[in-house]
């Protein structure tokens, strides 16, 4: 398995994943959603509320925050020492107090640990008229997605088979396709269609190319085919800011490596067998 990285930066990554199966790329995608811990607001002590929103929808909002989360600085509370009760190693306390007139911005919520600040400090949570108020109290946890998309990292996570684009000899370049294409990565060159220079990875597999073709009664197969490999992909992956994106997918791998790493413990184990008996075979 081969990962060639096309874009990346803190917010977002575009890459190609070469060798695994479409039922292993779509695990790696699950695993970055719901298998990378990232921290969200989970209680909510609200001490005044005279705002517009009842306290469900205000906690509620406070908890969609993302918060920026540092690996490997919290545990989850079922694994903290602490048993759940809540500690500064399984959780991050915010306090918030804000009088009206005006509107409260997630930059408003002052954390415990100046580390856990929120992504991004422009969120709008509730606006506040004259004489009214919102004091209270949060904590945030470390959790997954698949618990809750709170936890979610990722804001967009999504893959497609790597396109194959074959131009046969009987192509006149009428252009047709060229017209049709709605990312416009095709164009005419030299009396015959060609695809443009490092466009081919923004083909979305649509086939409106040999739709085109094939209207202007060119026989029982178009000029034109679309194709895709079977064994590889081109991921597009856009984090909340609480993580990385490079993080985002470091987490996924390591989650599925842990996955595997069990699952063979625990076969082995049932077999008989040992992994270095296994290694040896």
């Amino acid at each position: 398995m081969e990962i060639e990285i096309l874009r990346m930066d803190d917010s977002q990554a575009r890459f190609c994943l070469s060798g695994p199966s479409q039922a292993f790329a779509n695990a790696f995608r699950r695993a970055m959603i719901g298998e990378v811990p990232t921290l969200a607001i989970e209680d909510v002590r609200i001490y005044d509320n005279t705002s517009a929103l009842f306290d469900e929808m205000l906690a509620h909002r406070l908890g969609l925050i993302p918060i920026k989360t540092e690996p490997g600085l919290y545990v989850p509370q079922d694994k903290c020492s602490c048993g759940g009760e809540g500690c500064d190693r399984c959780g991050v306390a915010f306090t918030l107090s804000v009088e009206g007139p005006g509107m409260v911005y997630s930059r408003d919520l002052i954390p415990q640990d100046p580390r856990a600040v929120p992504a991004v400090d422009t969120i709008p949570i509730v606006k506040l008229g004259k004489d009214q108020k919102v004091v209270l109290e949060a904590r945030a946890v470390l959790n997954c997605g698949r618990v809750h998309a709170k936890w979610q990292p990722t804001t967009a996570c999504g893959f497609k088979n790597y396109p194959v684009i074959t131009v046969s000899n009987r192509c006149d370049g009428c252009g047709r396709c060229v017209d049709e294409c709605p990312r416009s990565i095709l164009e005419v060159r030299n009396g015959r269609v060609t695809v443009i220079e490092n466009r081919l990875e923004e083909c979305s597999l649509c086939r409106l190319c040999e739709k085109a073709c094939m209207s202007t009664g060119i026989g029982e197969e178009p000029a034109i085919t679309i194709t895709s490999e079977k064994s590889r992909f081109i991921f597009v992956v856009e984090g909340d800011g609480s993580l990385p994106v490079g993080d985002i997918i470091t987490g996924a791998l390591k989650y599925l490596k842990d996955q595997s790493d069990e699952l063979r413990a625990q076969v082995s184990e049932l077999s008989g067998v040992t992994g270095d008996e296994e290694e040896s075979d």
